[in-house]
């Protein structure tokens, strides 16, 4: 058995750890509520935008929507893997990694697949054994619409100028603090609206078809990517929280089995000393 004073050493190690993942999960609860009010807010905006987007783009020409729907035969892909820049929020990275591997070798597997990282981790991750074309892990310093922005327009870039055929976004979608999903999105070209989901219209532009692809068709795709990384943002925070919640538990755990310990010990020490004591004395007696 360890003697006490390993057992102390051992309790107050512990005691320290569990202060530390108790205020980190009090700093995530207190983040998670901004970023969650964020990502609600924004949801009925986005998802509206896509479905007049997609609603838009089954009623241009080929001519018109070409330049962001064009679906053309996949040679290239471009994986943009939203993770965090930090650790300690469970399997929050691990399973956006898993993801984009899967995506490279099972779907993609005889195509050139390279990577975009949003997030230091995924750019360390990724980054030992496939092509990081780019690390954009500075736009959680101020997560903004116009920090997104400039991510948005490389990728839109990337595929108008053909360096990539097709664009996926890999992020974990928020439910709540306790739940997110692996969500693999397709970013370009723009999906058409499936048949039935939205109701036909015959629309009346104004003021023109191409003018509304100049304009809507970005900001929508700039919108979308801006709803994944927010959608991310709170995820890791939730993540992180239920995280450092499960460890505070642990280290409670373990320091209550170490008191235990330390308890016994004790305990035996003193009964040796006693049966010690009154070893001696018999002695004397004798």
């Amino acid at each position: 058995m360890a003697n006490l004073k390993e057992i102390r050493n051992r309790i107050g190690t512990v005691s320290s750890t569990m202060q530390i993942t108790s205020a980190m999960k009090m700093v995530s609860a207190a983040k998670l509520k901004k970023a969650q009010d964020a990502i609600t807010q924004m949801r009925p905006y986005a998802d509206k935008l896509t479905e007049l987007l997609q609603s838009l783009s089954a009623n241009l020409d080929a001519d018109a929507g070409g330049k962001f729907s064009d679906d053309r035969e996949i040679q290239k892909v471009l994986v943009v893997a939203i993770t965090s820049n930090r650790g300690l929020c469970g399997a929050f990275n691990s399973n956006i990694i898993k993801q984009c591997v899967s995506l490279s070798r099972e779907r993609y597997g005889d195509k050139q697949v390279d990577f975009m990282a949003i997030g230091k981790k995924g750019n360390d991750i990724l980054g030992k054994k496939n092509n990081v074309i780019a690390n954009h892990s500075e736009v959680y310093d101020t997560l903004t619409f116009d920090t997104v922005t400039v991510i948005a327009e490389e990728l839109m870039e990337h595929f108008t100028n053909g360096s990539y055929d097709r664009i996926e976004l890999v992020y974990n979608k928020f439910k709540n603090a306790a739940t997110q999903f692996v969500m693999t999105e397709q970013f370009l070209p723009i999906l058409p609206a499936q048949e039935g989901a939205t109701s036909v219209t015959d629309y009346i532009f104004e003021p023109s078809k191409e003018e509304i692809v100049e304009q809507l068709i970005p900001k929508s795709l700039k919108t979308q990517l801006y709803k994944a990384i927010r959608d991310s943002f709170a995820s890791e925070h939730g993540a992180r929280m239920t995280a450092m919640h499960k460890a505070t538990d642990n280290a409670t755990e373990l320091r209550d089995q170490l008191k235990l310990t330390y308890n016994k010990a004790r305990q035996a020490a003193i009964t040796n000393e006693i049966l010690e004591i009154v070893g001696g004395a018999e002695a004397l007696n004798n």
